[in-house]
């Protein structure tokens, strides 16, 4: 983590300790998800798996998770992949009719289970980066899905191991797709791109988001 982003963590954290803004945590949880008070909120949780999971959102751009809910209440049955777990995984198993999620950090997988084990058609693996064991898990898992989620890390590989096992008419989110190394990889990889830029959830800086449509 950056200096930066590790300042403004603590920044949020102190100021969330505080007591001050409790209100305004509380509050979003009742407001409109795409709205600029759960937006609000979601500033205080950056970094903090359980209060994003209590705001029931993930940590992408809002735009782009609107296009994904929208999918997915279309798609009440959809089966979901996604390369790596957080609290997108709580969000997507109350969304989806099976989510199998990838996470290759120990530590964080151990923190997650309990939090996506109160989902019954859901569950996070464990898998080793190095290796198939990661990028392979989708193969493991087994046939097509609706959404397939890249989230994680190896996202280039994801993405080509991803494409393969899309079903027609469904889409892939890709996060963070306004990063250099991924954006040549993802132009020609086949599939239509909407490139969502804008305010996005936990941060107080516009992110990106792409929606790949096969």
């Amino acid at each position: 983590m950056s200096t930066m982003k590790r300042a403004y963590v603590g920044a949020m954290r102190g100021v969330l300790n505080t007591g001050n803004l409790a209100w305004l945590e509380q509050s979003g949880r009742e407001a409109e998800p795409f709205g600029w008070k759960r937006w609000a909120a979601s500033l205080l949780a950056i970094h903090d798996v359980k209060r994003m999971v209590e705001l029931d959102l993930p940590w992408w751009n809002v735009a782009a998770t609107r296009e994904v809910e929208t999918f997915l209440a279309v798609h009440p049955n959809a089966r979901v992949f996604e390369y790596g777990a957080g609290a997108s995984s709580a969000w997507l198993a109350a969304r989806s009719g099976e989510l199998v999620s990838v996470e290759h950090d120990a530590g964080w997988h151990v923190l997650i289970s309990p939090l996506i084990g109160t989902f019954s058609n859901a569950v996070v693996w464990h898998r080793d980066l190095a290796g198939e064991g990661y990028i392979g898990a989708i193969g493991e898992a087994g046939g097509l899905f609706d959404l397939i989620v890249i989230d994680g890390r190896r996202r280039v590989e994801c993405l080509a191991r991803a494409i393969p096992h899309l079903k027609p008419g469904g889409i892939i989110l890709f996060d963070d797709s306004g990063r250099k190394r991924y954006r040549a990889d993802i132009e020609r990889c086949g599939l239509r791109e909407q490139h969502y830029f804008g305010r996005s959830y936990c941060v107080p800086y516009p992110d990106h988001t792409s929606v790949l449509h096969g």
